[in-house]
């Protein structure tokens, strides 16, 4: 591609920026967030999904995205499947509800459509504006300390109890000891804002991993190759089963609703965050393609459930892009081919064990509690809508669960504090719905 094409397509001197400036811009956003290739797979195959090909739909998940919004909009945002999205698909839609996971994309693939038609016909913005803050901080929170807690689940850091549920666990077990280092030595890489640092901590763990005994053999294996083809993914192509959200709506509304609300903030959230840090933002301070780039979110999540993912979202890791100097599209587009180039290092990728990854998803949460300082705490409704639903998320091990009761604690403290008339339209039905849901088990 000519420097003249690229001047075309990205308009590099309006935005100030040149190209040696945009490749390292996306080379470091891909170092913040390739941690995904690895964590995105081991959450799916919980689910039940086939764990052969799962690498390769990330990465063309993450790549479709990503260029989709390179094109769309110009703006150095890269897209992946959504940490807390996926945990939500494994492990609420598929474990907690026992849907089949070829059902749990068609759902998917309902909640990308709806967020398109949201976004096209503007009822996104009534939506999210409807939304109480309070609820849009203990949501946020709430994923983060579930994300975590599936962290220290799977490390084996925290087990299950008859007495007290869950308790500490073995920590004389050289996987689980190893786990908590790699906690600590990531806290301390992304502190010291050490670019890909949550990769970083991956590495050394699955590295140091092959001297540690597990078993009849090591806690990392041998990989099989350095560089190999990429999986297949024909096993996930087009698995979704569309029909089974119509046919079982009654039992699949909340799940897909979830999803869409989630998915909805997750984005605004991202995209005001990362075109602040990029000096994309209007004199309002509004994202002039926001629209677009909404858009492009959306298609991603449809796409995805077609190759056989989680929905696609944007990615606040885009900021360290951002930081240094990404300002266009080709940012993004170094991203989506640093994802293809990726997939070559599936043999290598495959080996890495699953407490290597435990300090990235607690690492995700820790940085998404972020959000609890702007919560008002001289508000006592405002702050039990929070906690309420930050707390419902991890102990019911379900994110709808605590969207739901967010909801409804919410409206019932507005209620009985005579405060009605605040409360809008929209806020009123979704949570006399959730109510009714619940009294009658819809």
């Amino acid at each position: 591609m000519s420097s003249t094409l690229i001047e075309r397509l990205f308009k590099l001197q309006a935005h100030g920026t040149t190209i040696k400036t945009e490749v390292i811009a996306g080379l470091t956003t891909f170092a913040a967030m390739s941690y995904i290739l690895v964590v995105n797979p081991g959450i799916l195959g919980l689910s039940g999904m086939p764990p052969e090909g799962l690498i390769t739909v990330t990465a063309l998940a993450a790549c479709l995205g990503t260029v989709l919004m390179a094109l769309m909009t110009n703006y150095p945002i890269a897209l992946a499947p959504g940490m807390g999205l996926n945990a939500f698909f494994a492990f609420t839609i598929c474990m907690t509800r026992e849907i089949p996971w070829e059902a749990a994309l068609g759902i998917v693939f309902w909640n990308g459509i709806l967020f398109l038609g949201l976004t096209l016909t503007g009822v996104r913005t009534l939506i999210a504006e409807a939304i109480p803050p309070s609820l849009k901080i203990g949501v946020q929170c709430g994923i983060g300390l579930f994300i975590a807690f599936i962290g220290l689940k799977n490390a084996g850091l925290v087990v299950a109890s008859d007495a007290t549920f869950v308790t500490i666990g073995d920590l004389s077990d050289p996987a689980v000891l190893l786990a908590l280092a790699g906690i600590l030595l990531t806290v301390i890489l992304v502190k010291k804002r050490v670019t890909g640092g949550i990769l970083i901590s991956i590495i050394l763990l699955t590295v140091v991993g092959t001297i540690v005994p597990s078993g009849d053999g090591m806690l990392t294996a041998t990989p099989e190759a350095i560089v190999g083809m990429p999986e297949p993914i024909s096993d996930t192509w087009l698995a979704m089963d569309i029909w089974y959200p119509i046919e079982h709506f009654a039992e699949t509304w909340d799940l897909i609703f979830a999803l869409m609300f989630v998915n909805m903030f997750d984005t605004i959230g991202t995209l005001i965050g990362v075109s602040r840090r990029a000096n994309l933002l209007d004199k309002e301070d509004k994202l002039p393609k926001i629209g677009a780039a909404m858009t492009a979110d959306a298609s991603a999540s449809v796409v995805g459930a077609a190759l056989g993912t989680s929905p696609v979202t944007s990615y606040v890791e885009s900021a360290a892009g951002a930081s240094a100097g990404g300002r266009t599209g080709l940012t993004a587009i170094v991203v989506g081919v640093c994802f293809l180039l990726a997939l070559f290092l599936t043999p290598l990728m495959k080996v890495i064990p699953i407490m290597a990854t435990t300090p990235a998803l607690v690492m995700v949460g820790i940085l998404m509690m972020d959000s609890i300082r702007h919560l008002d705490f001289d508000d006592l409704g405002a702050s039990a809508t929070a906690v309420v639903a930050l707390m419902a998320m991890p102990l019911t091990f379900s994110i709808s669960e605590g969207i739901a009761l967010g909801f409804i604690t919410y409206v019932g403290v507005k209620l009985g504090t005579g405060k009605h008339r605040e409360i809008s339209v929209i806020t009123y039905l979704l949570a006399g719905v959730f109510v009714l849901r619940y009294i009658f088990g819809l």
